[in-house]
């Protein structure tokens, strides 16, 4: 599987005229490598022989997260004196061939970039972009696999708080109980900082949690994802806590319901991304809600929580079938509260069944 991926890339940087290709993002190293040693860095050669993964020190048995490193690749362990591994394996592949070297400009600070080009004067540095970024927009089965165990451990984890006491604790607290019962359940950790808001707090995107107390008929709106074999998913849910819900409460979670529907019936293939943002923005927009919304409704998921495709109003591209995704709208009234629903899915054909729910927890407005 891993040298198939690398193979595609290898056939990419060729069309290109690269002669190799140095992979120094994490993330990307691990989707081609099966593992991500700290520091470590893929070199692509020219041929499948070529490619060889740099790393500062031997890797350990935990340094993979539950992935063994491709057998088929060469490792180079460095000694604690050789340095930086990105400008040790340019200065390796350099000496001994000529051409151009595909580089992750995006990732390298300038100085590295600097020295790489002084160890290897024969090679041309070339931007190598988002040409790996762009490869993993498409999951397999196996990865699709992982995104789903993530899921169910994150909708565990919610399900077992819902049914606490939870007036009198705060978002803090809250946000830790989460975290641990995630890595109860099997996460290697959270897949992102878990967010917990509450009363005026709630439905705010990028709200920290705060030492602020539940307190009856406040809305509650969490936040959460499991990291599991490095693939991260991501849950939000709102609910009331302790009573009815008011009248103005009810509106706005219906609005909000309906909107995280729409985007969510709109997810087939070949859907331009801005189509789905408008799909989930259209009737908060109506409601005269659209001047606070976020810059997107969604986003791609995988072996980080925030990956293309984004789903934004001016996002150029269209799915394809296995791409998992989330769609999140929310609606914040100052002072008062608001309401953020969310859910990662995956993209599937009509004749599949549709969109692939991963995240299963009921999206009814709880009173709890």
């Amino acid at each position: 599987m891993y040298a198939a991926r690398r193979a595609r890339l290898r056939d990419r940087c060729s069309a290109a005229g690269d002669a190799a290709a140095l992979v120094s993002r994490p993330a990307n190293v691990r989707y081609l490598a099966g593992g991500t040693p700290p520091g470590a860095v893929l070199l692509l050669g020219p041929g499948p022989d070529g490619d060889m993964l740099y790393c500062p020190r031997p890797p350990a048995d935990d340094d993979a997260g539950g992935r063994r490193i491709d057998e088929h690749l060469r490792l180079t362990v460095l000694s604690h004196t050789t340095g930086d591994p990105a400008i040790a394996a340019a200065g390796t592949f350099g000496s001994s061939a000529a051409g151009t070297l595909a580089v992750e400009e995006h990732h390298l600070t300038v100085a590295r970039h600097r020295a790489i080009g002084s160890v290897a004067p024969r090679l041309r540095l070339t931007d190598l972009g988002g040409a790996v970024e762009q490869q993993r927009i498409v999951k397999d089965e196996e990865e699709i696999a992982c995104l789903r165990i993530a899921a169910e451990i994150a909708d565990q984890a919610l399900g077992e708080l819902l049914e606490s006491i939870l007036v009198g604790r705060t978002e803090r607290h809250l946000a830790l109980e989460l975290e641990r019962r995630l890595v109860d359940h099997g996460a290697d950790g959270p897949a992102f900082p878990t967010a917990v808001a509450t009363g005026p707090n709630s439905g705010r995107c990028g709200h920290h949690p705060s030492d602020r107390r539940v307190e009856e008929g406040d809305f509650l709106s969490v936040s959460l994802g499991a990291d599991y074999r490095g693939y991260r998913c991501l849950i939000g849910r709102t609910f009331v806590i302790g009573t009815s819900p008011a009248d103005w409460q009810i509106e706005l979670y219906e609005l909000v319901f309906a909107a995280q529907r729409a985007g969510r019936e709109a997810l087939v293939p070949s859907a331009g991304y801005r189509e789905v943002d408008h799909a989930t923005r259209h009737p908060l927009e109506a409601a005269g809600h659209g001047e606070g919304l976020a810059p997107r409704t969604g986003h791609g998921v995988g072996l980080e929580i925030d990956e293309d495709p984004q789903l934004a109003p001016a996002a150029m591209g269209k799915l394809d079938a296995c791409v998992p995704v989330t769609v999140g709208p929310g609606v914040h009234l100052p002072g008062r509260g608001g309401v953020r629903i969310d859910d990662t899915l995956v993209v599937r054909p009509e004749a599949d069944g549709g969109p692939e729910l991963l995240t299963i927890t009921t999206k009814e407005l709880l009173a709890l």
